[in-house]
């Protein structure tokens, strides 16, 4: 397949690239915008999808309104503190006793496992309240 990258894609990318946040689209647009460029929102969304849909940037549902962006497409799990919101990736495997458990337990063949962890982040651990 092959991979089209628009200027307007390829801004978006980097963008996402860049980021050590996980950025919401919101976010993706300030950003552009503060790089000099002025994109329609309708095209920052369909530049998110595009590279969701050709697997260069993952999409993260975790609970929230809006979905955030991952330049990282390896598998990997997240943890969202529940104080901030600040998103940090997980690279500890799933232990395959418990997909093995969980397609006991539901009759499934388990193909992939995605965990999403919430708790307090470093920072708002230390911090007063």
């Amino acid at each position: 397949m092959k991979i089209n990258l628009t200027t307007q894609r390829k801004a978006v990318y980097d963008i996402i690239l860049q980021a050590h946040d996980h950025p919401t689209a919101a976010d993706v647009i300030e950003r552009l915008r503060a790089a000099g460029h002025n994109f329609a929102y309708g095209t920052v969304y369909n530049s998110l999808r595009y590279l969701t849909d050709n697997d260069l940037i993952r999409e993260l549902k975790l609970g929230e309104a809006a979905s955030r962006y991952d330049a990282r497409t390896e598998d990997h799990h997240h943890i969202v503190c529940i104080k901030c919101g600040r998103v940090d990736e997980v690279m500890t495997d799933v232990p395959q006793q418990w997909m093995e458990a969980v397609a006991e337990e539901t009759g499934y063949v388990v193909h992939e496992a995605t965990i999403n962890l919430e708790g307090v982040c470093p920072a708002c651990k230390t911090s007063k309240p």
